[in-house]
């Protein structure tokens, strides 16, 4: 794969950027207010307010302690609250953000941020309120919120057909700095009534997007309990809806993806790995653009290089066992009816978000990819992609893919090679891909003799490989 030189130089310097932001104040206000955005963004509401509120509350404590007027545990106190509420203009944010995502919904972040800079001003101690706003309450602090939600925005959706909501957020933030020159005092007011409506526009509208399950009865049918192989079909209790067997087992639908794993799903390999996607689920796509960025890997290319293989058609019904956050679906044809399964609620909550920042639509499921529950040769396309290296028993989930699979279909495994889980993995924190007894490799041995068309090759310079193999006609010779 040949490497972009200009956009890895480009990665590299905006890295620099931000690492300088640490160092010098007045480019850490706008850089940090960018990584503020984006980590509360990509974090659970609750999880995201705590982590970012220690960040930023920990270095300020060391920084300022010496030279604060203020006692030692009331100093605390104060910079505790102010650095809390530093954060909840981009809890708020995130909220409108995820639920609306158009660009127009960077506008909550200054609206909000705007509000609690003026409660700040008034009930902080001016050295606490100093550290967390070195702008004050003026135009620039606005500036910086709405930047750092543009640039997050930005970074999420891109502007391609964008133009006119872009326009008029710029019209919007605009409005702001005159309204805040305009009326002083009487701001607060402004960007507290506007924040709260931005809110309700969230939260009040339903989402047109979500489908009940019970209005997807061609893909119930298809389905069965992973348990007990029964039947499954849908029933609604107080506007819960949940899969229930002739027997009485029932999977909750929360939040949209039914929920099939029982404790035995849960264990060895399956729950090391699960909690560690569970922690990473929010930043996992960031962190892979970063490397291929900083790598100078095309993205894009890399995908396509083993989606290419598929023999996926508009109108296929296609599964993606360890679909993760939904990356791959981008490069299916459009018109394909997708269903994703994985281990990870975090990652099907952030698969979600792609989805709906695509337009795009897909049967999400959480559950174990060796117990599969879905009836025998349900789908004309079935491919994995990232993660069988890890699982407790892989030769039981090729086994499944090829179960659920039609005949005559062709079938993809794709993961990282041992090359790649040596340089990157086993050096990340937590030893979680250390003490391997085997050596990650393609697994054909554990393709059944039967199977057709077996293939394998390495990508991205090494560092994957794509396994095909085809599964044969009813009745036909392996």
């Amino acid at each position: 794969m040949t490497r972009n030189r200009l956009s890895q130089s480009v990665a590299v310097a905006i890295a620099g950027v931000f690492g300088l932001g640490f160092i010098i104040s007045s480019l850490g206000v706008w850089t940090g207010a960018i990584m503020s955005a984006w980590f509360v963004g990509t974090q659970r509401a609750w999880r995201g307010f705590v982590l970012m509120t220690g960040i930023a509350l920990l270095p300020s404590l060391a920084w300022h302690w010496r030279g604060s007027p203020l006692p030692g545990m009331e100093y605390v106190a104060w910079m505790t609250l102010a650095a809390a509420s530093s954060i909840v203009p981009y809890s708020f944010y995130r909220v409108t953000g995820l639920r609306r995502g158009g660009f127009l919904a960077t506008l909550s972040l200054p609206l909000w941020g705007g509000v609690f800079l003026a409660l700040g001003q008034r009930w902080l101690p001016a050295s606490v309120f100093r550290v967390y706003a070195p702008f004050g309450i003026g135009a620039a602090a606005l500036v910086v919120y709405w930047f750092a939600a543009a640039i997050i925005w930005v970074w999420n959706h891109g502007l391609s057909g964008q133009k006119i909501a872009v326009g008029a957020s710029a019209i919007g933030a605009a409005c702001l700095l005159v309204l805040e020159a305009r009326f002083g005092a009487g701001f607060l007011w402004i960007c507290l009534a506007g924040g709260l409506g931005s809110i309700g526009w969230a939260l009040i509208q339903p989402d047109k997007r979500r489908q009940l399950w019970a209005d997807k009865q061609q893909r119930v049918a298809s389905m069965h309990s992973p348990h007990t192989v029964e039947p499954l079909h849908v029933v609604s209790e107080r506007g819960q809806e949940a899969l229930v067997s002739p027997s009485g087992e029932r999977f909750p639908i929360r939040h949209g993806i039914p929920v099939l794993l029982g404790p035995e799903d849960l264990t060895g390999s399956n729950l090391k790995y699960r909690h560690l996607y569970e922690t990473i689920g929010g930043f996992y796509d960031d962190i892979q653009r970063v490397w291929c960025a900083l790598n100078g890997v095309d993205r894009d290319e890399h995908f396509l290089r083993y989606m290419r293989l598929l023999e996926a058609k508009p109108g296929d019904s296609v599964l993606e066992t360890s679909v993760g956050t939904g990356l791959n679906f981008k490069y299916l044809p459009r018109g394909a009816q997708l269903c994703g399964l994985d281990l990870s609620p975090e990652m099907l909550a952030n698969c979600q978000i792609n989805l709906r920042r695509w337009g795009m639509d897909a049967d999400l499921l959480c559950g174990n990819a060796e117990t599969l529950p879905f009836a025998d040769e349900s789908f004309d396309v079935v491919f994995h992609s990232g993660g069988i290296n890890f699982f407790n028993d892989r030769a039981k989930a090729i086994r499944e893919m090829i179960r659920v699979a039609k005949p005559g279909s062709l079938l993809l495994i794709a993961d990282e090679t041992e090359e790649h889980v040596k340089e990157v993995y086993e050096k990340m924190p937590g030893g979680l891909y250390k003490d391997r007894q085997d050596v990650v490799a393609a697994p054909v041995e554990l393709v059944p003799p039967e199977m057709q068309e077996v293939h394998v090759e390495t990508l991205t310079e090494g560092r994957f490989y794509a396994l095909t193999f085809r599964k044969p006609l009813a009745g036909a010779r392996g």
